[in-house]
């Protein structure tokens, strides 16, 4: 089982340089994040990554931001086919999508996620919804149900989201749920959430032990569920971000960590704790 670690646009000022830098250092295998919207940005930033010869996987963004502004089924399905059809031309690996609307009832989201899945059959691109606040998949008892409908529909785990919504741990109480999740995971977003929030200020914290634990039992399920049906590796993005998910001290507005700073942290303990836990994982079994 190979682990694939990705460097995250959005966490690092969204600078494809610095990200292929980090790439190089050997701490990260390749890149992800949005496309550029602009023709000539996109190109140069495709160039850029074929010139360092890394995976890339494609973020979209689907309703016309990550909080989506349209509720109308067929604008998220246009976004998803620009998506698609971009990522598709850069040579992406696969793309991870945050699409659809979390007040959409359950039919109209399980028309929308199966029309997605066919458009992205019809690219040859697979794509993995994430699990996130403001999209159908905002809990995971709503996420359930869509997958028992879609036996398709693979996941990009984000757990930070589920703590924040239903402000607990609270995949530890929902082991079943766990063992669904796992088996549909094609990707991880290596966040720590914890009840009150989708981001403890630094994963190294001791008062944050329990939830960067926690966190870390439920991505060890997923890759046991990797491992246990065939397949050869396991992509993790740390994605310790900006935009209000890293704490700041109030008045004088800095940041109570360096948000490149706790993304290595967490790249290098997910490198160190895989390895460590491979032979255990790997136990009675070919690598």
């Amino acid at each position: 089982m190979r682990l694939l670690l990705f460097r995250s646009l959005w966490t690092n000022g969204r600078s494809l340089g610095d990200a292929i830098e980090d790439v190089a250092t050997g701490l990260f295998d390749g890149v992800e994040g949005p496309l550029p919207t602009e023709p000539a940005d996109r190109a140069a930033f495709t160039r850029a990554l074929h010139a360092a010869a890394i995976p890339f996987i494609a973020e979209i963004v689907t309703g016309g931001d990550y909080v989506p502004r349209t509720h109308a089924m067929d604008d998220h399905l246009a976004d998803l086919r620009r998506g698609l059809d971009r990522a598709s031309d850069a040579g992406a690996s696969f793309a991870t999508v945050l699409a659809g609307c979390d007040h959409w009832p359950l039919g109209l989201t399980v028309d929308f996620f199966g029309q997605a899945l066919a458009c992205a059959r019809e690219r040859g691109l697979p794509a993995s919804f994430e699990t996130h606040r403001s999209r159908p998949t905002f809990t995971p008892w709503a996420t359930a149900e869509i997958l028992r409908q879609l036996p398709d529909l693979t996941l990009t785990c984000d757990f930070s989201h589920w703590c924040c919504v239903c402000e607990r741990l609270v995949l530890d109480d929902e082991p079943e749920l766990l063992a669904l999740f796992a088996s549909r995971a094609r990707h991880i977003h290596a966040r720590v959430g914890y009840a009150q929030g989708p981001q403890v200020p630094h994963p190294a914290a001791p008062e944050y032990r329990e939830a960067l634990h926690a966190h870390e039992r439920w991505w060890d399920t997923i890759i046991a569920a990797r491992r246990k049906t065939g397949r050869n590796e396991t992509t993790i993005t740390p994605e310790f971000g900006p935009d209000g998910y890293l704490h700041h001290s109030p008045f004088t507005d800095q940041p109570a960590a360096s948000l490149d700073e706790v993304n290595r942290w967490m790249a290098d303990r997910l490198r160190a704790r895989f390895v460590l836990r491979e032979p255990l994982l790997s136990a009675g079994g070919a690598r």
